[in-house]
C-alpha cells in the first residue's frame, strides 16, 4: 500500500533528508520518499497506513514546525490533478510566504544597522544592549523556538541548536554585535536558500504546463467537454487550434502543425495529417484535428512524462546521501570538541576560561554545516530541472551524479546513429537492362510487404502497383520473395535465393542492404538500400570524446560492410555487426566485464527493441523515446528527441552540476577546516566565524543556482 503526504510550506532539502530518513524508520514502513519539487512524503507498506498519520505528523514538525501535513490521496480521481494543482499552488504560496520573511529581515536589519551607528555617537551601553537584543530576537527568534521545541522532542544536534549556542554565547561574552550579525546573516542565508529552491521548483514545476484540462469528446453525434481520464480507447476527440492534444491517438481527420516543444524542446512544429500519430501534450497549431484515441490517459505520454518529472528528485546522488550522514555525526562530533575547548584548554593552555569559552563559541558558529547540507541536493536539483528543459529527462540525481562519471557509451546503430529510415541509395542494372526494368520487378516483387526496405523500394518506384498482373507470391523465409509478373518468374532478395535457384550473378560490394533481382532466371540487376546517418552524429560524438568519452562502442544487427562504413563516418573505433537483439545484451555483457576503468557505462537505443539492454547498463539512455512506453521504463535518462546532440547535452549537464557540487564541498570543507584550526588556537575571532558559516553558505547556495542558467 502506498499513502502521500503534501507538506505545504517544505523548502528546505536538509530538513527534507531528515524527514524522509525518520519516516523511514516507522514500523511496517518499506520505503520513504520526500519529493521537495511536489512538496510530499510518500510511504510504502504491506499494511493498512492510516494509522501512521499522527507519527508522520510529529516526524515533520520535530524539523519542520511551520510546515502543514495533509493527506494527497493518489487514488481519488482529483489525483491526477493533484500535481498540476499543488504545484501551481505551492508556486504562488512560495512567492507570499516570503514576504513577511523579508519584512521581518529588513526591520531586524533597520534595528541592527541603528544600534551599530548610533553606538559611534551615542555612549549608551545599555540603549546599544537594548536595540541590539531586539534585533536579535526579530531575526533569531524562529530559530531560538526550534532549537527548543528540538531539544524537548530529543534532537538535540542540529543547526539550530549550534546557531542559538553560539549567538547567545556571543551575547554572554559581550559580542552583542557579532551575535546579531550571525542570526542577520544566517536569516539571509535561508532566505537565498528558499528562494534557489522556489526557483528551482518553478524551473520543474514550468514542464508540468503539459498537461490538458479537457477533452472534447464525441459521443452520441455531440461534442461533450470531459476530464481527459474519462476518455476511453477507441473513442473520437476533436482539437482546436490553440489546444492541447489531452490524449494520444491517430488522426483520422483533418490536417494541421503540431508545436511539440513542451515534450521535446524542439522549435520547429511538425506536420500532421491523417495516419500520424498525435501525442498528448502537443499543442494544435493550425487547423481542427480528429484523433482517435489510443492510450488511456494514464497510460498516455503526457501522464509518463509527468510522472518522470515528479519523482526525478526522489532518487538521491550518492553525494547527497553522503553529506546526510556526515552532517548527523559531525554535529555532535563538533559540540563536544567546543566543550572541551572551553573546559580543558584553560587548565592545559592557559588564559582564562573566558577567553576559551569565547573560543568555544567561536568554534561552534565555524563548524555549522549550512553550506553543505543546502547547496549539494539544490544543486543536483537545479540540475534535473536544467536537463528538462533542455528535452532531457533525468529519472533522479543519482542518475545524473553516474552520468557524470560517464567514460564508456554503446549505442545502436539504426535509429540511434541513424535515421532509421531506409531509402533506396544506388539501382545496379546487369548488361542489356535498364534501372527501370529493376526497379519495375523488385517494386512488384515487394508489392506484399510491410518491411521497411519493401516500403523504401516502392516509394522509390514511385507508381502504382497493378496487383491483377501478380500471381504465385512466395516468401521464401531468410531468402527474399518469388512472384510471377504477367506470367515471368520474377525473384528479388538475398545472395542466398540467387544461389539457391543458381542465378549466376557478382556480389555487390557497397555498404547497405543489397537486394538481387531475377527475372525468368536471369539476372537482370541489384538494389542498393541504406540507412542515413543523422546529421548531428558525426559532431555530438567529438563532443562527447572532448568530454572524456573515450570509449565509444557501436553494436547493429547490420552486416559487417555497413557497420563499417558508418564507423568509418563516425570516427568510431569499435564496432559490432550482425547481431541479433538478445546477442546485444550478450555484447554489452561483454563489454562491461572487460572494462578496466571505474567509469561508467551508458547504452544508447531507440526504445523499442534495446529495453533490455537499456535496462542491464550504468545508465540506460532512451533516444527519441517519445511515445514509447518500453524506453520510458527501462531508461534511466529519456531524450526527448532523436537528436544525437542531446547525449552530449545531458553529459554536460552533468558534469557542470557535479562540478558545482564538488566546488561547494571544497570551499565549504576547505575554508571551515582553516577556520576550526584558527578557532581552536585562540586566531579566529566571531567575525571570522561569521564568513565561514554563514558567508560560505550564501556563496554555495549562489554558486548552486548557477546551474538554473545552463
Amino acid at each position: 500500500m502506498q499513502r502521500i503526504y503534501f507538506l505545504k510550506g517544505l523548502d528546505c532539502p536538509h530538513c527534507s533528508a531528515k524527514i524522509e530518513n525518520d519516516a523511514g524508520k516507522i514500523d511496517g514502513i518499506s520505503l520513504s520518499r520526500v519529493n521537495l519539487m511536489e512538496q510530499t512524503l510518500t510511504l510504502d507498506s504491506d499494511k493498512f497506513l492510516n494509522s501512521i498519520d499522527d507519527e508522520v505528523e510529529k516526524i515533520v514538525h520535530k524539523y519542520e514546525p511551520d510546515v502543514e501535513v495533509s493527506i494527497y490521496d493518489s487514488s481519488a480521481h482529483s489525483h491526477s490533478h493533484g500535481a498540476h494543482t499543488h504545484g501551481e499552488e505551492s508556486r504562488s504560496e512560495d512567492e507570499e510566504d516570503l514576504k513577511p520573511r523579508i519584512i521581518r529581515i529588513a526591520i531586524g536589519a533597520v534595528i541592527y544597522g541603528a544600534a551599530v551607528v548610533s553606538s559611534k555617537f551615542i555612549n549608551n551601553i545599555y540603549f546599544e544592549i537594548i536595540s541590539l537584543a531586539a534585533a536579535f530576537l526579530i531575526l533569531g527568534g524562529d530559530v531560538l523556538l526550534r532549537a527548543v521545541k528540538n531539544i524537548l522532542r530529543g534532537q538535540v544536534f542540529d543547526e539550530n541548536f549550534l546557531m542559538s549556542v553560539s549567538s547567545i554565547g556571543a551575547f554572554c561574552i559581550g559580542s552583542y554585535t557579532e551575535a546579531v550579525a550571525v542570526m542577520l546573516l544566517y536569516q539571509l542565508g535561508e532566505l537565498f536558500q528558499d528562494m534557489a529552491v522556489g526557483k528551482s521548483r518553478k524551473s520543474i514545476a514550468s514542464l508540468m504546463d503539459i498537461r490538458p484540462d479537457s477533452a472534447n469528446v464525441i459521443r452520441d453525434g455531440k461534442v461533450v467537454t470531459v476530464s481527459p481520464e474519462d476518455v476511453k480507447i477507441g473513442e473520437t476527440i476533436i482539437v482546436k487550434p490553440g489546444e492541447k492534444v489531452p490524449l494520444d491517438g491517430f488522426v483520422i481527420e483533418g490536417k494541421t502543425m503540431l508545436d511539440t516543444m513542451a515534450l521535446t524542446g524542439e522549435s520547429v512544429p511538425r506536420s500532421a495529417n491523417v495516419g500520424d500519430e498525435a501525442l498528448s501534450g502537443c499543442i494544435n497549431e493550425t487547423g481542427v484535428i480528429k484523433i482517435e484515441v489510443t492510450k488511456s490517459f494514464s497510460e498516455s505520454t503526457v501522464s509518463k512524462i509527468l510522472s518522470l518529472i515528479q519523482n526525478a528528485s526522489s532518487k538521491k546522488a550518492p553525494s547527497e546521501n553522503f553529506i546526510t550522514k556526515f552532517a548527523r555525526y559531525y554535529t555532535p562530533v563538533v559540540v563536544i570538541l567546543a566543550a572541551l575547548i572551553a573546559v580543558i584548554f584553560p587548565l592545559t593552555i592557559g588564559g582564562g576560561f573566558v577567553k576559551w569559552v569565547r573560543q568555544a563559541f567561536v568554534f561552534l558558529v565555524i563548524s555549522c554545516p549550512c553550506a553543505l547540507v543546502i547547496s549539494i541536493p539544490l544543486s543536483f536539483f537545479g540540475g534535473i530541472g536544467s536537463a528538462a528543459r533542455n528535452g532531457i529527462l533525468v529519472k533522479g540525481s543519482n542518475y545524473l551524479e553516474a552520468l557524470s562519471k560517464l567514460d564508456t557509451l554503446v549505442l545502436d546503430k539504426t535509429g540511434t546513429l541513424t535515421e532509421g529510415v531506409f531509402a533506396v541509395r544506388e539501382v545496379l542494372p546487369a548488361k542489356d537492362f535498364s534501372e527501370n526494368d529493376v526497379l519495375f520487378a523488385s517494386a512488384y516483387a515487394e508489392s506484399y510487404s510491410n518491411h521497411p526496405i519493401a516500403q523504401s523500394i516502392k516509394s522509390h518506384f514511385g507508381e502504382k502497383i497493378n496487383e491483377s498482373i501478380i500471381s504465385d507470391y512466395t516468401e521464401i523465409s531468410g531468402k527474399g520473395i518469388s512472384v510471377k509478373i504477367n506470367g515471368s518468374e520474377i525473384l528479388a532478395g538475398n545472395m542466398r535465393l540467387m544461389d539457391e535457384f543458381n542465378i549466376k550473378c557478382e556480389k555487390c560490394d557497397k555498404a547497405g542492404t543489397v537486394i538481387y533481382v531475377a527475372s525468368d532466371g536471369k539476372y537482370i540487376g541489384c538494389i542498393v538500400i541504406s540507412d542515413k546517418i543523422k546529421k548531428d552524429s558525426a559532431s555530438a560524438l567529438e563532443n562527447l570524446r572532448k568530454m572524456g568519452v573515450d570509449n565509444i562502442i557501436m553494436l547493429t544487427g547490420d552486416n559487417e560492410k555497413t557497420a563499417s562504413s558508418v564507423a568509418e563516418k563516425l570516427k568510431i573505433k569499435k564496432y559490432f555487426a550482425s547481431l541479433l537483439p538478445q546477442d546485444k545484451v550478450a555484447k554489452f555483457e561483454e563489454i562491461v566485464s572487460g572494462k578496466k576503468t571505474n567509469g561508467t557505462t551508458a547504452f544508447v537505443g531507440d526504445g523499442i527493441n534495446d529495453a533490455p539492454t537499456l535496462a542491464r547498463a550504468d545508465i540506460g539512455i532512451a533516444m527519441g523515446a517519445l511515445g514509447s512506453d518500453a524506453a520510458i521504463e527501462a531508461a534511466d535518462v529519456v531524450l526527448m528527441t532523436d537528436e544525437v546532440s542531446l547525449i552530449a547535452k545531458a553529459v554536460k549537464t552533468a558534469k557542470y552540476t557535479k562540478r558545482i557540487v564538488t566546488q561547494n564541498i571544497v570551499m565549504s570543507l576547505g575554508i571551515k577546516l582553516l577556520f576550526l584550526i584558527l578557532g581552536i588556537f585562540g586566531i579566529a575571532t566571531m567575525w571570522e566565524a561569521i564568513f565561514s558559516d554563514v558567508g560560505v553558505m550564501m556563496l554555495a547556495v549562489l554558486n548552486s543556482m548557477r546551474v538554473l542558467k545552463k
